[in-house]
């Protein structure tokens, strides 16, 4: 594979734009398991590259739940939607299928769209459209994955703005 140069700089501030969406997603996750998979297109590849990260949220759904992930899984996951999120020639999909505890419930799917190093979340019917029959389950939207839940997701910003991803 071959990326397009960036700088250090840019590398940096997509690597923490990186790690504060996969905080913000796991904080927002409900007891029960959940598996997050990646998809992205480079420039020049035949086929996309992908990671696949599983969760487990164990607890009541209170702030004291425990949030497990495989670090390997993590290290992986975060370094792709690096990648994605630097390269503003990169696009993909990022989607998350959540099973919550219990023999009886199904499953739901959520999706964000990765286009021009901007990670977007998609409403329940793009999700399904985007995602074509892949995933079993109910489609519901996505949220938002730029802040912290504070409730106020109007004034919410992301860590890395999009003006900021330009070709050096």
């Amino acid at each position: 594979m071959q990326l397009k140069p960036v700088s250090l700089d840019v590398i940096a501030e997509a690597r923490e734009e990186a790690h504060a969406v996969l905080m913000t997603l796991m904080a927002r996750l409900a007891p029960g398991e959940h598996v997050v998979r990646l998809g992205v297109d480079m420039e020049g590849q035949e086929r996309p590259l992908s990671a696949t990260l599983p969760i487990t949220v164990e607890g009541d759904g209170g702030a004291d739940d425990l949030v497990g992930a495989e670090p390997t899984y993590l290290d992986n996951f975060a370094f792709l939607l690096t990648c994605g999120l630097a390269q503003t020639l990169c696009s993909g999909v990022m989607y998350l299928r959540s099973c919550a505890p219990g023999a009886d419930s199904s499953a739901t799917v959520r999706a964000w769209r990765l286009c021009w190093g901007v990670l977007t979340e998609c409403p329940a019917a793009e999700a399904a459209e985007l995602l074509d029959g892949r995933e079993f389950g109910a489609y519901v939207d996505a949220f938002g994955l730029h802040c912290a839940d504070d409730g106020d997701e109007d004034g919410c910003e992301a860590v890395y703005p999009p003006v900021a991803y330009t070709v050096l």
